[in-house]
């Protein structure tokens, strides 16, 4: 009878093990997931940071040309 309780104890304690192992292997790949996710995010708030750079200079520029345009006819003026 001991030998079969310890062979009972051995395989929960295995199957207790594994479950663990299972467990972490599952929050290392969510982890993973995660931080795969977060640097795509970062990459595309980034790239539209610069974007959004980009159309203020080229307003920025405009505004300078219409001003430039406005100097120049009331020169002509």
């Amino acid at each position: 009878m001991s030998t079969l309780r310890k062979f009972s104890e051995k395989e929960r304690d295995d199957h207790a093990y594994q479950g663990r192992q299972n467990f972490l292997r599952e929050q290392r790949t969510i982890q993973k997931e995660l931080e795969t996710a977060l640097t795509e995010n970062q990459e595309l708030l980034t790239e539209k940071e610069a974007a959004v750079a980009e159309k203020e200079a080229a307003l920025a520029e405009k505004q300078e040309a219409l001003s430039e345009i406005a100097r120049l006819k009331a020169l002509l003026e």
